[in-house]
């Protein structure tokens, strides 16, 4: 068998990145921008600044990266024992939802077919750092798309700062194509960073999930309600979601949302 068989692919996504980050960190350095005369001049803060940023940055996506977004730990155990136990945390109010491989799911769990496992407060798999968002990694997920986007576009700003147009077009291919190759590279990565930091901030503040927002019409707990019962206005959500405050199940608020939806009717 071929030695890199036995490399997984977050090995290699991790690298990826890492590789990418500190290359285009070097592009920046090496030719003629704001940056490396900063540099020239002996004016190191603002260089420095940059570097610990970026080394920041590349420490967040790892972190979120390699941490445990919010797995659920299936045990086995009689299933008699299994069930009271599971049932007992479970509202009366709150409909059963079951996964083939981790039984009961708490609500707005979800399993993850690329991670084989049942995710809490499940948000996506995210590709680029070959691992899910969950419950315990959102928030340093959205820290991490505030500070890449800082570092980016920053990093656009010097690439710009960079380019000089001049003819002939050759010669000023060979001097600063590399350079303008990676200002093309960094715009549509600002771009896509972006609007990642948008869409989940906005999900944040009202309290849901990229699944949930997508497939609402599929999920038992949501497709029934005309409103998210999950929200509790953008102060709260806020606090819930990077504070862990006001503290609680999602089983017992659907409940209480429930419960305040049939006393209106």
């Amino acid at each position: 068998m071929a030695p890199w068989a036995f490399i997984s692919p977050g090995v290699v996504v991790r690298t990826g990145h890492t590789v990418l980050t500190w290359g285009i960190t070097l592009v920046l350095f090496l030719h003629d921008t704001e940056l490396r005369q900063w540099e020239e001049q002996g004016e190191l803060l603002l260089p420095l600044t940059f570097l610990l940023l970026v080394l920041g940055s590349l420490l967040l996506y790892l972190a979120v990266s390699l941490m445990d977004p919010g797995y659920m730990n299936v045990q086995p155990q009689p299933q008699e024992e299994l069930k009271e136990e599971q049932m007992a945390m479970v509202p009366q109010a709150t409909p059963l939802r079951r996964c083939r491989y981790c039984l009961v799911l708490p609500l707005r769990a979800r399993h993850c077919h690329e991670c084989h496992r049942c995710v809490r407060r499940y948000d996506h798999h995210c590709p680029w750092m070959e691992n899910c968002v969950g419950e315990r990694n959102h928030p340093l997920f959205v820290a991490y798309l505030a500070l890449q986007l800082v570092v980016l576009l920053w990093a656009l700003y010097l690439a710009w700062s960079g380019l000089r147009f001049f003819q002939p077009w050759g010669l000023w291919l060979r001097s600063s194509g590399l350079l303008f190759a990676t200002f093309l590279l960094l715009s549509l990565f600002s771009s896509v960073a972006g609007l990642l930091l948008a869409s989940h901030l906005y999900l944040v503040a009202s309290n849901t999930t990229t699944w949930e927002f997508i497939s609402s019409h599929r999920i038992a707990y949501l497709r029934q309600r005309s409103s998210n019962p999950f929200d509790r206005g953008l102060i709260r959500n806020l606090a819930h979601f990077f504070c862990g405050w006001p503290s609680g199940s999602w089983e017992t608020l659907w409940a209480e949302e429930e419960e305040d939806s049939s006393q209106a009717v």
